[in-house]
C-alpha cells in the first residue's frame, strides 16, 4: 500500500526518485488504499497505467472512464486526479519521471523533438487505449520498465532510460500537431489557485480572495472555475478538504473534531454531514469500516 503521507495532493514537490536515476513505479488502489487523488499537477511526466478494474481520471477539466490496459499520459504542470468510477475499484500504477533526465549540453534534440512534450505543445492523447495509435509501444516499453524496476540489477537505469527513447520515438513519430495554446492558457490561469489550495486547505479563503488570485472578478472567477472543472470552486474546496480528512481518519489516531478543524471545517457538524453526503458513512463509520 502506498505511504499517503508521500503521496502529495496538490502541485507535489517531494522526490519520488532514488539516486539512480529520476524513475519510479508506485502500486495503488481505489478505493482500498484511498477513496480518490484530487486535483493536482506536479513538474514529473506520469503514467497511470490501469491494471485492473476501472475508475475516472480528470485532465485538464475533461473526465475519462478509464479500464484495465489503460494508460494516461500526464505532461507537467497538467492538472489531473484520480476517482472511482461508481462502485468499482480500480488497480493502477502511476509512473513518474523527470523529462529533464533526456536533456545534455552536448546536443539539440531534446529541445527540437522532446521539450514540445513536456511543455504540453504538442497535440498527444491524454488517455492510450487499444487501437489508439501508440498504444502497443506504450505499454510494451512501461511493461519492459516495470520488470527492469523490479529487479533493478546492475545498470539498470541505463535499461530504463532507453526504453523510455524508444517509447517517445514512437511518440513523437506519430503526434508533432501543435496543441491549441489558448486551452493550455485556461487552465494556467487556475493553477495558483489550485496550488493555493493544497498549501492552505486548513485555513479559511473566501471566493472573493481566489478570484483575487486569478485575476478575475468574483462572478467571472465563479463561472470560469466551473466552466472549466465542472464544479464550484466551493464545491471543489469541500471535496478537497473532505478527501483529505478520510487520509487522516484513516493514517492517523486523531479524534474526529481535531480532524475536522485540522483539514478546515469550523463546525463539526457541517463536517460530519458534508463527510456523510460524499461517503455516504459518517467519519465514525468510514474510520472503523473501510
Amino acid at each position: 500500500m502506498i505511504n499517503i503521507n508521500e503521496y502529495q495532493a496538490i502541485h507535489e514537490n517531494v522526490s519520488h526518485f532514488d539516486y539512480n536515476i529520476a524513475y519510479n513505479t508506485y502500486p495503488c488502489t481505489i478505493p482500498l488504499d484511498f477513496e480518490s487523488v484530487p486535483l493536482h499537477w506536479h513538474e514529473d511526466v506520469e503514467f497511470i497505467y490501469i491494471k485492473k478494474g476501472s475508475g475516472v481520471i480528470v485532465i485538464d477539466g475533461d473526465e475519462h472512464t478509464v479500464n484495465s490496459g489503460d494508460i494516461a499520459f500526464i505532461i507537467p504542470g497538467i492538472v489531473h486526479g484520480i476517482f472511482q468510477n461508481k462502485d468499482d475499484s480500480m488497480e493502477y500504477e502511476n509512473i513518474l519521471f523527470d523529462g529533464k533526465i533526456f536533456s545534455s549540453s552536448m546536443d539539440d534534440f531534446y529541445d527540437t523533438f522532446l521539450l514540445p512534450f513536456f511543455e504540453n505543445a504538442v497535440q498527444v492523447p491524454k488517455i492510450f487505449k487499444q487501437g489508439v495509435p501508440g498504444y502497443e509501444s506504450v505499454r510494451k516499453y512501461l511493461d519492459s520498465n516495470d520488470n527492469i524496476s523490479g529487479h533493478r540489477e546492475g545498470a539498470w537505469g541505463l535499461a530504463i532510460k532507453g526504453n523510455l527513447y524508444l517509447m517517445l520515438f514512437d511518440l513523437v513519430t506519430l503526434y508533432e500537431e501543435k496543441r491549441d495554446a489558448s486551452s493550455i492558457r485556461r487552465i494556467d490561469k487556475l493553477k495558483p489557485v489550485i496550488k493555493y489550495v493544497e498549501l492552505h486547505y486548513s485555513e479559511q479563503m473566501t471566493v472573493a480572495e481566489m478570484a483575487d488570485r486569478a485575476g478575475f472578478s468574483e462572478s467571472h472567477f465563479m463561472r470560469f472555475f466551473k466552466d472549466t472543472f465542472g464544479v464550484s470552486f466551493i464545491t471543489y474546496l469541500n471535496d478537497y478538504r473532505l478527501s483529505m480528512a478520510a487520509r487522516l481518519l484513516l493514517s492517523t489516531e486523531d479524534n474526529i473534531l481535531d480532524i475536522s478543524q485540522q483539514v478546515g471545517f469550523e463546525n463539526l457538524s457541517h463536517f460530519n454531514r458534508k463527510f456523510k453526503e460524499k461517503y455516504n458513512k459518517t467519519p465514525k463509520e468510514y474510520r472503523i469500516n473501510k
